[in-house]
């Protein structure tokens, strides 16, 4: 039977079918000051790893079922920024090589030289834990830039990882991602994550502003420069001098600014509507757009050279239903936020209340849900909101998750994991969730190799994302 907590430091899987070397490493690593997780299979470890996020993974390269390059594929697709180091025999060497060259860390050939082992450790908890990120406990967990994107969502805490790994280089990071889903938020994230953090972060929507006052708003204007210009007026660009510049919407820009965008990027100077002179600037500039910019390119709306100078780091914003285990936490939190704001008195959502929720399609993500709560908040005269207020202002036929039946099978893994996530491992509940008897979603579970015991060890989470 695997061991796995969620814990949140200095965390190692280790994966290994033999029990004594997987005893032995655990020794050794615990002795060092590490948490350790360990699984005796890379299914087991796939598991782990739906629930919890380890800043390194170790794992022996043959084993039974799934061997150590499937797992690292599996991990590397999921993943990527997750470090795995490979335990080797020396007749596999040659795999183990050409492993490293397909994005391994590193190997280590068995027996294993244990202070070689705890070197190549070192090294790659460093790369996982962006050099300081994990030097206390939960320090990640802590840092006051993330303080407002608290999520049970795997996906979600990979992002972060990523943004954690961007923030201090300075390159230039586009956002995508649906309406709603809280680019900026992410944008400020990065910012306050930087060494630009006590700088100005300033925000500017490229879609509400119309075309001919844009340009005066990104770059400024000079008194006189035309008709109401009675002043200058400092840009954004001036405005955001040292710190951050978030675009939002930046598929909506129209082509002569984007032209004008590209020259202040790479001049790194600016000049203001009507100057003849121009104005050096520092800043660094988050873009956002839920636009398939590649597309725009090839019509035409979009300069392919803006691009890429946008594009140095692209970071895609999961949408609410790619992780439906925050619905619960953030209704909860939006109900308390305007609970409060209004004065009601109201302790939770009826149950029906919460499985709709669940079911539903959020086309407009977390801004949508946020909304959908404070209409049910406004409108409720009882303790508990109940289904009705919550399908009223949804302003919609109740769409359900997709059926066990339809589900394609490469998604019906991901589907058990999400159910098992948000009844934290209560069977009867997901069975019910899903409209299976408890025998039939056992053996559901037994298929895909899902421990639901595992399930019931989250922590449960509290705090704000949107």
């Amino acid at each position: 039977m695997s061991k796995c907590n969620t814990l949140t430091t200095k965390k190692i899987l280790l994966v290994d079918d033999d029990t004594d070397l997987l005893e032995l490493l655990s020794i050794r690593l615990s002795a060092a000051g590490f948490e350790i997780i360990t699984t005796n299979s890379a299914e087991a470890a796939i598991n782990c790893l739906d629930l919890t996020r380890p800043n390194l993974v170790i794992s022996d390269m043959q084993m039974s079922g799934l061997d150590g390059m499937a797992l690292f594929e599996y991990i590397h697709r999921t993943n990527p920024t997750l470090p795995v180091i490979i335990l080797t025999a020396y007749g596999t060497i040659p795999d183990a090589v050409n492993a490293v060259q397909r994005g391994i860390f590193g190997y280590l050939t068995k027996p294993y030289d244990p202070k070689t082992l705890l070197d190549q450790v070192d090294q790659a908890l460093r790369l996982s834990c962006n050099n300081s990120a994990c030097d206390q406990a939960d320090t990640s967990q802590q840092a006051s830039w993330r303080k407002t994107i608290i999520t049970q969502s795997a996906e979600v805490k990979d992002l972060l990882t990523k943004v954690e790994l961007v923030a201090d280089g300075g390159a230039s990071v586009l956002l995508n991602g649906e309406s709603g889903v809280g680019k900026e938020l992410f944008a400020r994230a990065i910012h306050q994550a930087s060494k630009r953090t006590n700088q100005p972060f300033v925000t500017i929507n490229c879609a509400a502003i119309p075309e001919q006052l844009l340009e005066s708003e990104l770059f400024g204007h000079v008194k006189g420069a035309f008709t109401g210009a009675i002043r200058d007026h400092k840009g954004l660009f001036q405005l955001a001098e040292g710190g951050t510049l978030f675009l939002d919407e930046i598929g909506d820009m129209p082509l002569l600014l984007q032209v004008k965008l590209l020259h202040a990027l790479q001049e790194r100077v600016i000049r203001p509507v009507g100057s003849m002179q121009t104005i050096p600037v520092n800043v660094r500039i988050i873009s956002a757009t839920h636009r398939d910019l590649k597309e725009s390119i090839a019509d035409g709306i979009f300069r392919e050279d803006l691009y890429y100078r946008l594009y140095v780091v692209g970071l895609t914003i999961p949408s609410l239903t790619q992780r439906r285990e925050d619905i619960p936490l953030l209704a909860n939190h939006f109900l308390r936020l305007f609970a409060n704001k209004y004065e009601k008195n109201i302790n939770g959502f009826a149950p029906e209340a919460i499985n709709f929720l669940l079911s539903a399609a959020w086309p407009g993500n977390v801004r949508q849900l946020m909304n959908v709560i404070e209409q049910s908040v406004v409108l409720c005269a009882v303790q508990i909101i109940p289904y009705d207020l919550v399908y009223d202002a949804m302003h919609k036929e109740e769409t359900q998750l997709i059926s066990f039946e339809e589900a394609r099978k490469q998604f019906e893994r991901d589907y058990l994991v999400r159910l098992l996530k948000i009844t934290s491992g209560n069977v009867t509940q997901a069975a019910k969730l899903a409209k299976r008897n408890r025998t039939e979603f056992y053996k559901l579970l037994q298929r895909h190799q899902l421990d639901f015991t595992l399930y019931k060890q989250q922590e449960k989470l509290k705090g704000i994302y949107f």
